[in-house]
């Protein structure tokens, strides 16, 4: 079913796993699960993004299994090519880049500013602070 899907999101002369096959052995159901793997490094997912064979067969991370499918599918809507057939709101979206450009006088006045991000010395003080060493001064009322 995996080979197909990934077989189904590609132009009929460009299919990713030319040959599914439907054997009951192990050997060869692993081997197709490696195929779809690597199907899915080619159409633009990350190796971070799939599971290993083992996590299916074995059906021992079935939630690395959910996470690929989930960015496969966030990756073919992505890509906007017209082989999705489906509800788009069920995957998440990768961020689009979104390049910036600014001028060399927009950078010299960014140079100058501190962000909040940094902090800020205002209102600070060592007012009220007791010297390196001294215990700390309890005021009993």
């Amino acid at each position: 079913i995996l080979c197909h899907l990934a077989n189904s999101l590609s132009p009929s002369d460009r299919r990713p796993i030319k040959k599914i096959q439907t054997s009951e052995r192990a050997f060869t159901q692993m081997e197709q699960i490696s195929q779809f793997l690597k199907a899915l490094t080619d159409y633009g997912l990350t190796t971070t993004d799939l599971f290993q064979t083992v996590d299916l067969w074995e059906a021992k991370n079935l939630p690395a299994v959910q996470q690929t499918l989930m960015a496969f599918g966030g990756k073919s809507i992505a890509k906007d090519d017209g082989f999705f057939r489906g509800d788009p709101s069920w995957f998440p979206r990768k961020a689009a880049q979104n390049p910036r450009s600014f001028t060399d006088e927009q950078m010299r006045q960014g140079q100058s500013i501190i962000g909040l991000q940094m902090g800020t010395n205002q209102g600070a003080s060592q007012a009220g602070m007791t010297p390196a060493g001294l215990s700390r001064q309890i005021k009993r009322n």
